[in-house]
């Protein structure tokens, strides 16, 4: 192998590795943070009762109240799934996950798409 080759990709692989750290060190960062974020909590669907209720009394069984509740709700997901998205602090992530009914919590996540090579953001 040339050796101006082995050391642009030596240089390279070193950037890439330098890139990962940082943004493993940002997102853990992130993550020990207390203040709330958004998460898409995933539950059964409810049986005998409107699924936005169901939801209102689950968050509110870790949030002490139906007001702080109505609050930190953003969105109930009724019709592809059973679920919402509510503003969580990592201690109430923990809290959420552990009541009957929850399936699964996830980090709501924003992507950016692009059109193609000339419209890139």
């Amino acid at each position: 192998m040339n050796r101006k080759i082995f050391l642009s990709l030596f240089c390279f692989i070193i950037a890439l590795y330098c890139l990962i750290e940082m943004a493993e060190s940002a997102d853990a960062r992130e993550s020990s943070s207390s203040s709330p974020a958004v998460h898409i909590i995933y539950t059964e669907k409810p049986q005998d009762e409107q699924p936005e209720a169901y939801h209102l009394r689950t968050l509110a069984s870790v949030l002490g109240s139906e007001e702080a509740a109505k609050d930190a709700l953003i969105y109930s997901y009724k019709t592809a799934a059973s679920g919402f998205s509510a503003k969580l602090t990592p201690e109430q992530v923990s809290e959420i996950s552990k009541q009957p009914g929850v399936l699964q919590v996830v980090p709501s996540r924003t992507l950016q798409l692009h059109s193609g090579p000339r419209n890139l953001h």
